[in-house]
């Protein structure tokens, strides 16, 4: 909400927010990676719990971990193909 002498947009809060809207797909998978290799802020942390519902965490988790076997499996039937 915009306070005194604030013009809309700065006081903080972005447009997905102001719409009643959680985060991009593209947000949750930037998380799941951040997961995956096991480092993050605590800014970035805290952000991305506030924003990214525990449904979209699991499916962008399962789909990027499918990815993940996949280009495993992918990469040991190249190096072992004759």
């Amino acid at each position: 909400m915009s306070g005194p002498g604030l013009e809309p947009g700065q006081d903080g809060t972005d447009k997905a927010e102001k719409a009643g809207g959680g985060a991009s797909p593209l947000q949750v998978v930037r998380a799941v990676l951040w997961s995956f290799i096991g480092i993050r802020k605590g800014s970035g942390y805290a952000d991305d719990v506030a924003k990214i519902k525990p449904v979209q965490a699991i499916v962008a988790g399962l789909f990027v971990a499918a990815l993940f076997v996949g280009s495993l499996v992918v990469l040991v039937k190249f190096l072992t193909a004759k």
